[in-house]
């Protein structure tokens, strides 16, 4: 019985633990931002959030610039690159 009951502990801590994690993650994402970059004639779009419009435009140039480039150099500057167009919302 006592096994039993400390599998059940520990089971309810883990999906405790998880859920923490999910709610805090969720919580810190409050703005979203669609970004659509230009590199080397080529364009992509990507959507990210963040916990304000800097940082979500920011990880979606990076996440747009992902497929167009090769190399870090290519990667460093497209993302030096400003944003083709971008829209946010909360």
């Amino acid at each position: 019985m006592s096994q039993t009951r400390n599998r059940v502990i520990t089971l309810l801590s883990i999906l405790a633990f998880v859920a923490l994690l999910a709610w805090s993650t969720v919580k810190t994402q409050q703005t979203t931002c669609r970004v659509c970059v230009e590199f080397n004639g080529r364009e992509n779009c990507a959507v990210a959030s963040g916990p304000g419009p800097a940082e979500a435009v920011e990880t979606g140039r990076s996440t747009a610039c992902g497929p167009l480039t090769f190399g870090m150099n290519d990667a460093i500057a497209c993302g030096n690159k400003p944003p083709v167009s971008q829209s946010c919302s909360p």
